[in-house]
């Protein structure tokens, strides 16, 4: 295998530095506000394993992109809400930061929970079982 020009973890960083980031504790507290629309980009057996944030939209990471444009054949309603705050989220926050990076470069606003899943346990948010 050839070398790699740039690693998984620099790309993150370099998402990181030019996407907003939300702290579980904002989330949380941002949960019940109708604007706030929070996005679930991990895999349905993650979901199932772990559980979910309560109110969640889970939007495939593999999909994400496709269900933001509305001129893709798979477009989605849910993220065609005019005034919203999307805040997307995985497990530790890897593929949420790269997620949004894109969906940035698309012209969609949004943001990603800094720490993932992960963060949001841990600050004692609430977790919905999914099993």
């Amino acid at each position: 295998m050839a070398k790699l020009t740039k690693t998984a973890a620099q790309l993150v960083e370099e998402a990181r530095a030019r996407i907003d980031e939300v702290e579980a504790s904002d989330l949380i507290a941002a949960m019940d506000d109708p604007d706030t629309v929070i996005v679930d980009i991990r895999d349905v057996r993650e979901l199932q394993k772990v559980g979910r944030i309560p109110g969640s939209v889970h939007a495939p990471r593999g999909m994400l992109e496709f269900w933001v444009d509305p001129d893709s054949p798979y477009y989605r309603e849910v993220f065609g809400q005019d005034g919203k705050r999307y805040v997307l989220h995985c497990a530790s926050g890897w593929r949420s930061a790269l997620a949004a990076a894109a969906l940035e470069d698309m012209g969609f606003a949004c943001a990603h929970l800094k720490g993932g899943f992960t963060a949001w346990k841990a600050a004692g948010g609430p977790v919905e079982d999914k099993g």
